[in-house]
């Protein structure tokens, strides 16, 4: 019932930041144009290298050692502290490392000043505690309140081309103030640090074990934003970065069970019930590509008009870039299910680190001449084939400890069912006109249409739902 829970929690908040951008991203996109866009992109892109290494793996790895020790009041109030010292310390080391960076470079200061709060954010964000405490309440309140509002300060104070930076600065502040606000709850979960026995350092080779690989992803998730602004120019990093956005809100639904999974998996882990670890995973596997499949097909059914009437004709570009992307949703539904789920709760970091590492060399090698022969296209295809090598390394894996039988035994019920529904609703969105309600109707038709589909398949949830049913029953 708690996963249920912190589920429903983290899906409420996934929906709320859907809506989130439903009234500020045409405002932002018509206000600060391809340019101002591009701008906050591209600046982002390189202040997220600081923020990556000065948290150095933190957020996976306290995650899952407070879901280990969670039961063990002394142990878990220890290792926060000593985590939290740690990254204290490896936050001021990025500082400083972000400190002769700006010295060194001419261009875009004031944007970097504005996007370098991110950094001293990261030193005081303690959600993953409170994740591996299995309590998303307190982190999914706190997202909601600083979400409304920096929402509200947006519409309040962004009002033409030249507010980039203040633009900047509401983001930016709004996270550290919102990290900040879920100290006052730790006096109930922590005691004060043994100070005799503090061996800070004893977790920095664990957590370097799990920064590996946020490296490689984050290589593949930033470095196209930042190649893009270099090389074809920063109105392209405002393209991707909008594409991306909006393929990424879609997805945000479906992750959220990798988020919610991960500290149940790495406490059933801990307690040596692997037969219950491994229903988890197939059970999780089936209920993300329920999904990812009709979230990619029909992202890709409604993009082509929906992205102009959003975000401007200036972003019209994005109407063609979005249903290439959308192949992702499904590839980093499988991914999140078979890494985040699984590998990394029963402390295959190896394995993980290899997957997303081979996703960004895919990445690496592919961006440059992929951007140089079709620019920003070029780096959307990069994206999805490198998320397709994440997930085939990790569904290799995993083939030892897996049934592939189970895993993908309803495949072809998700893909059939996804193809009849991007028929009906792509017909509907070249017929209909740009409109709210013709939207609206083109994604209630298409739920309507997969429903329908899961009725006549019957894949394994749809099944669960029915024994779930008989049981309540009786």
């Amino acid at each position: 019932m708690k996963i249920v829970k912190n589920y429903l929690y983290n899906v409420g908040y996934q929906v709320f930041i859907l809506i989130v951008p439903l009234l500020t991203t045409p405002y932002i996109s018509r206000v600060l144009g391809s340019y101002g866009v591009g701008v906050n992109a591209y600046t982002n892109s390189v202040v997220t290298y600081f923020v990556l290494f000065g948290s150095i793996g933190v957020t996976l790895y306290g995650n899952r050692t407070i879901a280990y020790e969670r039961d063990d009041f002394k142990k878990r109030s220890q290792s926060f502290w000593e985590i939290n010292f740690m990254r204290f310390i490896t936050i001021i080391g990025a500082y400083v490392a972000f400190g002769i960076f700006f010295m060194l470079t001419d261009k875009y200061q004031e944007f970097y000043l504005a996007q370098s709060w991110q950094i001293l954010a990261a030193a005081l964000d303690i959600s993953w505690f409170f994740m591996g405490l299995e309590d998303f309440g307190k982190t999914v309140l706190r997202n909601f309140a600083v979400k409304i509002v920096s929402v509200v300060m947006i519409f309040m104070f962004v009002k033409n081309a030249g507010d980039i930076n203040l633009y900047i600065l509401i983001l930016t502040l709004s996270t550290l103030f919102g990290n900040l606000t879920l100290w006052p709850y730790m006096r109930r979960y922590v005691r004060k640090p043994d100070w005799s026995n503090l061996h800070i350092w004893r977790h920095l080779r664990p957590s370097l074990a799990l920064f590996v690989p946020q490296i490689a992803t984050q290589i593949y998730l930033v470095l196209n934003k930042t190649m893009l602004g270099s090389m074809d120019g920063v109105d392209s990093s405002g393209y991707y970065e909008y594409a991306d956005r909006i393929v990424k809100l879609v997805l945000a639904v479906v992750t959220a069970t990798g988020t919610v999974m991960l500290p149940r998996m790495a406490n059933t882990f801990a307690k040596k019930d692997f037969k219950k670890l491994n229903e988890y995973l197939y059970r999780s596997f089936d209920f993300v590509t329920l999904l990812s499949v009709p979230m990619a097909f029909g992202t890709a059914a409604v993009a082509p008009k929906f992205a102009p009437w959003f975000m401007g004709q200036d972003f019209a570009i994005t109407g063609k870039l979005i249903p290439i992307e959308s192949i992702i949703i499904v590839m980093i539904a499988w991914s999140s299910a078979l890494g985040t789920q699984y590998l990394l709760p029963i402390g295959k970091n190896k394995e993980y680190t290899i997957s997303v590492t081979g996703g960004a060399v895919a990445n690496l090698v592919l961006n440059v001449p992929l951007i140089i022969w079709l620019g920003v296209y070029g780096a959307i295809i990069s994206t999805v084939l490198s998320e397709i090598v994440v997930t085939a390394i990790q569904v290799f894996f995993v083939r030892s400890k897996v049934e592939y039988s189970r895993l993908f035994s309803g495949l072809w019920k998700y893909l059939l069912s996804g193809a009849v529904m991007y028929a009906v609703v792509y017909t509907m969105n070249v017929r209909l006109n740009a409109g709210f309600k013709q939207f609206a109707l083109q994604i209630i038709v298409g739920m309507i249409v997969y429903g329908i589909m899961m009725l006549i398949t019957r894949p394994a949830p749809v099944r669960y739902l029915g024994i779930l049913r008989e049981k309540i029953r009786r």
